[in-house]
């Protein structure tokens, strides 16, 4: 035998779960596969399929049945939406629910493709011990989860009302947002002024760039001559209804904020402070010490992964959940990595945001995206950072007493290994031809 090989002893994987049943969803109705121990024979199975409709009642009776038959677990694949309802009406039945990934349980290649069949070999995984549970937070994070994509959706919509606004100026030949001497930001105090301006009817640039407040009044000159375009009513009632849409939602993303900051707190497992931790902080206040990450961001990125770190056993679980680590591909004598993966849209996105923002920092996170840019495309960089941060964020959420600390942007400076350095330095050099010959400065 040779002494080399690589010896694991494993459980019997071999029919781990006695009494399963599988449900593969559609829109309006779902197949149901119930494998249970036949009670003749306990060397066999029974094998029971059934369709259901995806009505309330039809699934609690459906929850009712599984109880009755004693099943251990009751797997789904997560097919778009259509799998809410079942999960969280059997899981409120006492039962124990698994959604899956679809990647994970797809049929053998060439095999005909029923619902039945779906079912069927959905059933025959998860007996078999073959299946993992997909990460489904507990219901009062679904309910922050669905504030925080909600008001990001708003802030997108709303942000395509701003882009609409400038179209409109910009075919009235008005130049607010020009790259050098322009306005920083059109919807700010001097911005929304000039629009009302407008919109009231005022068609003098001289009168029109008065409002402006601040050190925009340094650029007054130049405003003057970028209000002197072809402004008509007609972009004036374009203008007036914009706004009152970009109004309306601003109004509505406060109020979602003020629910989301109430939400996190009434989930926050931070103990209030004592005489022995007297500068205990609320989650919400430690997340924001991040660098790059703000308030909005925390919580979205608390409505993702929830306040329950024993989910994620360490910081490098969380962060390959979340697809910020490349994969492993080995084959033979190559090893190399391949890519992260898809993951969640939400959380990426929220974190890769922050990530930018830290790259303008002058942190540790900020030289450390600078310095992988200079070697590697931009979104490596941001991937990286994100890394970064969301480990960061296990640490602060797993420990309530645990602040951040940042190391400094001449973190890498101030270890880097000269020798090192030296070394391949010599290299370059002697590769262009040179002889060297070092000597230590005094």
């Amino acid at each position: 035998m040779d002494q080399s090989a690589e010896v694991v002893e494993l459980e019997q994987s071999v029919e781990q779960v006695g009494r399963v049943a599988a449900i593969d969803i559609a829109n309006a109705s779902a197949m149901v596969c119930t494998r249970l121990p036949s009670a003749r024979n306990p060397d066999r199975r029974v094998q029971r399929t059934f369709a259901v409709a995806s009505t309330t009642d039809a699934i609690a009776g459906l929850a009712g049945q599984l109880a009755g038959l004693r099943v251990q677990l009751v797997v789904m694949e997560a097919t778009g939406d259509y799998w809410r309802p079942f999960f969280y009406l059997l899981e409120d039945q006492g039962l124990t629910v698994w959604l899956v990934n679809a990647r994970d349980v797809k049929n053998v290649p060439g095999r005909p493709k029923t619902d039945k069949l779906d079912a069927i070999w959905l059933a025959k995984l998860a007996e078999r011990g073959m299946l993992r549970a997909s990460f489904v937070p507990p219901a009062p994070v679904r309910e922050l989860r669905d504030l925080t994509r909600l008001r990001r959706t708003l802030t997108e919509e709303r942000a395509r009302h701003r882009n609409r606004i400038e179209k409109v100026l910009q075919d009235a030949c008005i130049k607010l947002s020009d790259k050098h001497d322009g306005l920083s930001d059109l919807f700010g105090v001097s911005g929304r002024a000039i629009l009302a301006a407008l919109v009231a009817g005022q068609r003098d640039p001289a009168a029109l760039a008065e409002p402006a407040r601040g050190q925009v009044r340094k650029k007054i000159p130049f405003l003057r001559r970028a209000l002197a375009g072809r402004f008509t009513d007609h972009h004036g009632y374009q203008i007036e209804m914009l706004l009152g849409l970009h109004d309306g939602l601003t109004e509505r993303i406060e109020e979602l904020t003020g629910r989301i900051e109430a939400a996190i707190a009434a989930i926050d497992p931070t103990a209030p402070p004592d005489p022995d931790h007297p500068d205990r902080m609320a989650l919400l206040d430690r997340l924001d010490q991040i660098p790059g990450v703000g308030r909005d961001t925390a919580a979205e990125i608390i409505a993702e992964t929830g306040v329950d770190m024993t989910v994620f056993p360490t910081p490098g679980h969380l962060a390959s959940w979340a697809k910020l680590t490349p994969r492993t591909v080995q084959s033979g004598a190559r090893s190399g990595h391949g890519g992260t993966g898809k993951g969640n849209r939400w959380l990426k996105c929220a974190l890769a945001q922050a990530a930018l923002n830290a790259g303008r920092t002058k942190t540790f996170l900020g030289a450390r995206y600078r310095r992988i840019v200079k070697r590697a495309p931009k979104k490596k960089a941001q991937v990286a950072v994100a890394r970064n941060i969301i480990e960061v964020f296990w640490f602060l959420i797993e420990d309530p007493d645990v602040r951040f600390a940042d190391l400094g942007p001449d973190w890498h400076t101030r270890h880097i290994d000269t020798a090192r350095k030296t070394r391949q330095a010599v290299r370059d050099l002697e590769h262009l031809g040179y002889t060297v010959t070092l000597t230590q400065a005094a």
